[in-house]
């Protein structure tokens, strides 16, 4: 095996981090990466945003539900799906903007945006720091499109935080291949059968070394999708100038 499959293998997002700043030598080379990774027809339908503002990142922090690993961290970014560029282009030419309003556009921009942000977590991870996914920012979209004064076209997807981990939990299992991986056919039955790993998450959360739990990854999503959540995002994106059609 590889470094750096073994290294991605043990991925764990950090919620513990020191405050010591990101050298700018270091932040160069995690942008560099991001903006390295592949790209629908070459859109780069996407935009980070650096909060270094104190006080935009505490309001963000707040609004995420994140503030103790937000705000002491080695700096904090927000990925944008963005088409605003685009929306430019065709505008300066006199245009129909319907290419980029739809939902497939919107699914680009999307899928650009988050292989950047994993490229990024994956060159964090090698050079021995960490990062956590901040999808509550979410939480308050719109506000959080207008601290970041974000033009149509754009939606902050999540932010990142990065920085020097104090402690770290042990490695959740993931799915079994079984569960997840299959050629040709999609085994319904096969990928439902979630007993065993049910049993493997539940003992997981009942033996980690913090915050445990009585809990299996069924009950978990049961949990987490027993009611929409954050339905005004719909607006939002409308809002934004998208059709979603």
């Amino acid at each position: 095996m590889s470094d750096l499959i073994a290294q991605m293998q043990h991925h764990v997002s950090v919620r513990n981090f020191e405050a010591t700043p990101l050298s700018a030598e270091v932040k160069q080379q995690l942008i560099a990466a991001a903006q390295s990774g592949s790209s629908s027809n070459f859109v780069q339908a996407f935009s980070i945003i650096e909060v270094t503002d104190l006080a935009l990142r505490t309001e963000i922090a707040t609004i995420s539900n994140s503030a103790s690993y937000v705000n002491q961290t080695g700096t904090f970014y927000v990925f944008v799906a963005d088409l605003y560029r685009q929306a430019s282009m065709l505008k300066a030419q006199g245009q129909s903007l319907a290419g980029i309003q739809n939902m497939e556009a919107l699914l680009v921009a999307s899928v650009d945006t988050t292989i950047a942000a994993e490229d990024m977590a994956v060159a964090t991870e090698s050079l021995g720091l960490g990062i956590c996914y901040i999808g509550g920012i979410r939480n308050n979209i719109a506000r959080v499109a207008e601290l970041l004064g974000l033009p149509e076209h754009t939606v902050p997807l999540f932010g990142l935080t990065v920085g020097i981990p104090k402690t770290k939990n042990q490695v959740k299992p993931r799915l079994p291949q079984i569960n997840q991986v299959a050629q040709n056919q999609y085994p319904r039955a096969q990928f439902a059968d979630l007993k065993q790993y049910d049993q493997q998450i539940a003992d997981y959360y009942a033996n980690r070394g913090s915050n445990q739990q009585q809990a299996d990854w069924t009950s978990k999503n049961l949990d987490f999708f027993s009611a929409p959540r954050r339905p005004e995002v719909g607006a939002f994106l409308k809002k934004q100038g998208f059709t979603l059609a």
